[in-house]
């Protein structure tokens, strides 16, 4: 009886007495003793303040049961699709909504809504990466900063590959530990473009000149990450410079001639189509033609073959400790009277020492760096 005279005095009540009400109301359902009947009664007047034409009204009812489990779910799924200042009281704080539901709202939901989810503490992994899927720069920004969203490896990939571009994202990105190779060799082309495109180097190199140096950095930025790639990352890895076309003969002799054992067997046996637990006996101990043969598997030709041969051949002394760990400048010696004999291997030699030049460039300026800071 309580509850139909509410409903009657409802009907011609102004909003503020409405919305204390309804707030009123919102708690009583929650924390008042009741029978069934009268919680049912209760639950039918909640449930008729959905309709309300005032908004105050329903901030109202929002606010009293927003941060309550015991909530009725059907109310709060409710008021999570209403106006924004409504949705967003109830999305922000009620532990009723379920990962699923979060899920559906992202989907359906405006840009506000998404900001509004991935400001939630300990976003679920489904979440994320429906945010990752659809959502824009403002709610990817929010997500990348929250400290307790569990984002997955691929998630992040998949922002890398949506908002890589974005330089505020690009930054956030990269300093996450958790990111995939992949995703940071992403990042970095992304990093490569920008420069590469800006009107300075335009002006100031001539365009054989920008894209040479753009192959250069982009290979010696690929080696890097790779060194410092966990074994478990490195299929992905290999298979994403596949896909994308940077699994060359360049690359494969500059990973070869810096040690990448794990990122040259993952790479051979991608090409090769070979097992990579066939691949790396036959790199470690294997003999000369069937070496070879291997490297020929992968497409090479067989003069080509001989290059990377003698720089296996360096590489396993070098790991031995029988030689010094100097594979680009022992190779450029062997093969240095004879590559006039073979453009491709001569070609293959002038990369390899430009290589050389400027992995020596780099060592005597962190060999500076080190004087520097030790003074």
């Amino acid at each position: 009886m309580i509850v139909q005279a509410f409903l009657r005095w409802a009907e011609t009540a102004r909003a503020g007495d409405r919305s204390r009400a309804a707030d009123a109301l919102g708690r009583a359902y929650l924390h008042a003793a009741m029978g069934a009947e009268e919680r049912k009664a209760a639950g039918l007047a909640i449930t008729y303040l959905l309709d309300d034409p005032s908004p105050r009204v329903r901030l109202a009812l929002a606010e009293s049961i927003a941060d309550s489990p015991q909530a009725p779910r059907a109310i709060i799924l409710a008021l999570a699709e209403d106006q924004v200042e409504i949705a967003c009281t109830v999305i922000a704080r009620s532990p009723v909504i379920s990962d699923s539901d979060l899920v559906d709202l992202i989907g359906r939901g405006d840009g506000m809504t998404r900001r509004l989810i991935a400001s939630r503490p300990n976003l679920s992994r489904g979440a994320c990466a429906a945010l990752a899927e659809i959502g824009d720069e403002p709610e990817i920004l929010i997500l990348l900063e929250s400290g307790t969203a569990l984002i997955t490896g691929i998630s992040l990939r998949r922002i890398a590959e949506r908002h890589g571009q974005r330089h505020d994202i690009r930054n956030l990105l990269l300093e996450r530990e958790d990111l995939p190779s992949e995703a940071r060799h992403m990042l970095v082309s992304h990093i490569a473009d920008t420069l590469l495109n800006c009107g300075l180097v335009r002006s100031t190199l001539a365009r054989g000149r920008i894209e040479y140096v753009g192959r250069e950095a982009d290979e010696a930025a690929t080696v890097a990450i790779a060194g410092t790639t966990s074994q478990q990352e490195v299929p992905a890895l290999v298979e994403h410079l596949r896909a994308s076309g940077r699994l060359t003969p360049s690359f494969l002799i500059h990973a070869l001639c810096l040690g990448k054992a794990d990122l040259v067997a993952e790479a051979v046996s991608t090409l090769s189509g070979l097992g990579e637990r066939r691949v790396r006996p036959i790199l470690a101990t294997g003999r000369l033609h069937a070496v070879r043969a291997l490297f020929e598997a992968c497409g090479l030709t067989r003069e080509i073959a001989a290059v990377f041969v003698e720089a296996v051949l360096l590489w396993r002394d070098a790991s031995a400790g029988r030689s010094t760990a100097d594979v680009c400048g022992r190779l450029i010696e062997r093969f240095s009277g004879v590559a006039g004999q073979h453009p491709a291997v001569s070609d293959m030699i002038q990369m390899i020492e430009r290589r050389h030049r400027l992995e020596m460039r780099f060592a005597a300026r962190a060999y500076a760096s080190e004087l520097a800071l030790a003074a």
